[in-house]
Formats: C-alpha cells, sequence, structure tokens
C-alpha cells in the first residue's frame, strides 16, 4: 500500500503542515479526558502513542514511544516529551507484541487505512489498545451545526463509526462516552459548546482540522451570521443553558480493546 504524504509529512486527509502552525496553542490535554485514557491503561509500563502530534495525553508517568508523521506538528511537541519518530499507523516500525499498551487520540480519522493502522496498533500491543475519537453519528446535534452544517457533515463524513473502529480492532471491546467539561482545554469544536465566541478566533478554528476543508464563503457566513446572533441574544435564547453547563454529553468516546 502506498500513503501519500504532504510536503511536512503529513499522511492524512488535513495538511498539517499547513494547518498545524500554532496548533498547541489551543489544543492542550485536558485534565477530565486525560483522565479517562490514564485509567483505562492501568499499569501498562511501556505506551505507545500512534498519529502522536504535539504530545497531547501522553503519560509522564510510564515510557511513551511516540510515532508522528507530521514534521510541523512533531515540532510543538514539548521538552519533557519525547522525540517522536517519524511514521505512519498503517506501517509500525516495531515488532509483535513490542508494548504493554498502545493509544491513539484525535487521530484515526486522518489515516490513509483504517484497518491497517488498528491491526498494527493491536500486532504491536501485548495490552489494551485505546482509541479517542468522536461518534459521527451525533455530531450533528451540537449547536454548531445552525450555523456551519457544512463542517459537521465534513466531520460525520471523516470520522468512522465507532462499531467499525470496534470491529477492527478485536477482542473484548469496551466504548466509554467521555463528557466534554465546560472548561475544556483541549479546543476541538464541541470543546466550545459554552463558549461560542472562541470558535469565532481564525486561529482556534484552524486548530480544528475539519475547517480546513470548507470554502472561505462557508467560512465567512458563519462569522457573519454567529456574530450577529451573539450580538442580538439570538444564540444565547437557544443556548443560555450551555454557557453554565458542567459537563456535554457529546460526541467523544474512548474505545477500550483488550486482548
Amino acid at each position: 500500500m502506498t500513503i501519500t504524504r504532504k510536503i511536512d509529512g503529513s499522511a492524512g486527509d488535513a495538511d498539517y503542515g499547513e494547518i498545524g502552525q500554532g496548533y498547541a496553542n489551543y489544543r492542550q490535554p485536558d485534565p477530565h479526558i486525560a483522565a479517562f485514557i490514564l485509567k483505562a491503561l492501568g499499569d501498562a509500563r511501556t505506551v505507545l502513542n500512534v498519529g502522536a502530534g504535539a504530545g497531547s495525553y501522553e503519560p509522564t508517568d510510564r515510557e511513551v514511544t511516540a510515532l508522528e508523521p507530521s514534521e510541523s506538528m512533531r515540532a510543538q511537541r514539548p521538552p519533557h516529551l519525547p522525540r517522536a519518530i517519524d511514521g505512519t499507523a498503517e506501517s509500525l516500525p516495531f515488532a509483535d507484541g513490542s508494548f504493554d499498551a498502545s493509544m491513539t487520540t484525535f487521530s484515526v480519522h486522518q489515516w490513509s487505512n483504517l484497518a491497517a493502522g488498528l491491526k498494527e496498533m493491536r500486532r504491536v500491543t501485548r495490552g489494551p489498545v485505546l482509541v479517542l475519537s468522536a461518534d459521527p453519528d451525533v455530531l450533528d446535534r451540537f449547536w454548531l451545526h445552525d450555523y456551519a452544517p457544512e463542517v459537521i457533515a465534513v466531520e460525520a463524513s471523516r470520522y468512522p463509526r465507532i462499531n467499525v473502529i470496534a470491529q477492527h480492532l478485536g477482542g473484548s471491546v469496551e466504548v466509554l462516552p467521555v463528557p466534554i467539561p465546560l472548561d475544556c482545554k483541549d479546543g476541538f469544536n464541541e470543546a466550545y459548546y459554552g463558549r461560542p465566541e472562541m470558535l469565532l478566533e481564525p486561529a482556534a478554528r484552524k486548530a480544528c482540522s475539519g475547517w480546513s476543508f470548507v470554502s472561505p464563503e462557508v467560512v465567512a457566513r458563519f462569522e457573519q451570521t454567529l456574530t450577529a446572533d451573539l450580538a442580538s441574544g439570538a444564540w444565547d435564547r437557544r443556548h443560555a443553558t450551555l454557557r453554565d453547563l458542567p459537563f456535554y454529553e457529546g460526541p467523544l468516546r474512548l474505545v477500550i480493546a483488550r486482548p
């Protein structure tokens, strides 16, 4: 299988050489979400992080091997984390059973071949394989659908269905809904469920890859309409309860596959 890579090494559908600049400023690991991952890793001492990006959710109390195809994302990893290896999920450069556990967060929708990547993770992992992703079947419940349905449609077409992820991993699979906290530090679209003003920041949108697939006209319409609704109070008349909602039961799912 041939994997087409972008100039900076990105191997998915989004060009992180273009949209990845400043990514780490908005996509910080959220402690609430991180707690789900740490618990699922159990007592694993060696962990592989596939599509590791800038290092979000990598545990710092274990031996982590990070793998990331994008040069711009590897460059944004903080100094306290290990340097990432250049590579793709579909062809992991490790022997069978090399790691106690493996993980991938917000990455599977970028892969060229989902089945091959998950098969590779299972091959090199003795224990649990963790996949943090979004359920595409519930994305349109988010208020963003009222303002930029094209972005929601793009995301729904990119994210693999949760049952498909589970089928490819095999073994004993558990799927955990992960509620999103109001002050979520990880700036994916739904992280701003109670802070709509944040999605008017171009840099915040740039850190969410789905926006890179829609036209400038869609973005301009979104900005104009949301700005007007915030100024008039229309957004708050429909969604005011979200501003104080401690957790949003959104699309985030943690898939845990054990052998």
